[in-house]
């Protein structure tokens, strides 16, 4: 079995949690990424084996507008810094994945400004898509290109270049090499290459055992993604967005649907999608919950359905971000560790029972889910011999289900044995419980 179809992920934005400047000013170089270091015993003590940190390199802001794909960004530190934190990471047994963001580049990379010095003369003409020398942009260029998203400071890469994926795949072989990461994390996969993705995956299969290759998809049909010969895993934002509203307006039925859909696209028994509740893109969880005390239910949710579960930087704590019209950086805050783990915090106590929880329950990771019992506020299934129950109202709710033997609940301490077939299961409002067969 692999590293990943076992791993419970951390998520931290870098350039946030350090609170490095947004603008690279291409100045000093701070080694911000050390402060990062007491971390890595707060991702183990919470019950996280892996940890997707990025983006990392050089850039001009927000990281990824890449300028250097070589160089860890100068408002972190140099890559002397991130070779000894991955080695620290791997001595505590946390994998480590960075961002690949290999769509586009931004206006500094070397390549780009070959093309702004010598236009059609420049050797590098044709590693970004579209350049049109008639056309002309808001930075008055003199040519257009193609961009991501709208925004012509990230530059689109012409990925049918051999001479582009070369690059990019010899700067894959590079961080393996030089910091002996452990996977990438696609930025942008739902509009990258496939041709692309199928070389990375084919490399992937020679830098290292088990490299993990995972994908940024928001909608679309993940098994166009997620096959013996593109990438290991997406992003699973089809029940990220379920898991949230399906609290929000007391509908359970549309988590369930999610995981029937996803079963029937072939992203069953063997494929573990990248579980979240929130990240660096999206609002925080305890922010988008209309009624707090669904962080529970939310939470034993995403350590429980199929997948592999991952927490954002803070998250475990029920911080608040609010996502802003121009601003990301509310979601992406700079955070005092030590005065985090001053407080008497409820949120990262139950977070660590479920990460615990998590490493000692096998059949969290392999078992074979089956939906039990569902209605609009009540939600049951099991993962081969384990029985998960969630409960969205405020009142208390019973389940009944046909089960023989006895039950311990791992979150409540309590004790239920089947009486002629039947197991009778008593949750509270707003709560939840994961039912493990006494030995």
């Amino acid at each position: 079995m692999a590293w990943y179809e076992e791993a419970v992920f951390y998520h931290i934005y870098p350039l946030g949690l350090t609170g490095a400047p947004f603008n690279n000013d291409y100045g000093e170089t701070v080694h911000r990424l050390n402060t990062l270091i007491p971390w890595i015993d707060h991702i183990k003590k919470i019950g996280c084996n892996g940890l997707y940190i990025g983006p990392l390199f050089e850039s001009a802001t927000h990281g990824y507008d890449t300028t250097d794909y070589r160089m860890l960004d100068r408002r972190l530190g140099t890559n002397d810094d991130l070779k000894d934190f991955v080695r620290r990471c791997h001595e505590k047994g946390i994998r480590v994945i960075l961002d690949g963001v290999f769509n586009h580049t931004g206006r500094d990379f070397f390549a780009f400004k070959d093309i702004q010095q010598y236009r059609e003369n420049s050797w590098k003409k044709d590693w970004y898509q579209n350049v049109n020398f008639w056309g002309n942009n808001e930075f008055n260029d003199g040519f257009s290109y193609d961009n991501w998203g709208g925004y012509n400071t990230l530059v689109k890469l012409n990925l049918y270049n051999p001479e582009v994926r070369n690059y990019l795949l010899d700067t894959v072989r590079f961080w393996v090499a030089e910091f002996d990461i452990d996977g990438l994390r696609l930025d942008a996969a739902d509009v990258l290459n496939f041709d692309f993705m199928r070389e990375l995956r084919s490399l992937a299969n020679e830098v290292k055992e088990d490299f993990w290759l995972m994908g940024e998809v928001i909608h679309g049909e993940y098994h166009r993604w997620v096959n013996e010969k593109t990438l290991n895993s997406v992003t699973n934002y089809h029940l990220h967005k379920a898991l949230y509203s399906g609290h929000n307006d007391h509908n359970y039925f549309e988590i369930a649907h999610t995981i029937r859909r996803q079963r029937e696209m072939g992203l069953g028994q063997g494929v573990h999608l990248y579980n979240f509740v929130d990240n660096h893109d999206v609002e925080r969880i305890y922010t988008k919950l209309n009624n707090k005390a669904h962080f529970m239910p939310v939470h034993i949710l995403l350590y429980t359905l199929p997948g592999i579960p991952s927490l954002y930087y803070g998250s475990e704590y029920g911080i608040e971000g609010k996502k802003e019209r121009y601003s990301d950086d509310s979601i992406r805050p700079k955070l005092d560790l030590e005065e985090l783990e001053r407080q008497d915090n409820q949120y990262v106590r139950f977070i660590s029972e479920l990460g615990k929880i998590y490493s000692e329950e096998a059949d969290l990771w392999y078992g074979d889910y089956q939906e039990l019992q569902l209605t609009t506020t009540k939600y049951a299934f099991s993962r081969n011999e384990i029985i998960v129950t969630v409960n969205n109202a405020d009142e208390p709710a019973s389940f009944d289900l046909n089960r023989e033997g006895t039950y311990i609940g791992v979150l409540s301490g309590k004790t239920v044995s089947a009486e002629n077939g039947q197991l009778h299961l008593q949750i509270e409002g707003n709560s939840g419980e994961i039912w493990i067969p006494q030995k």
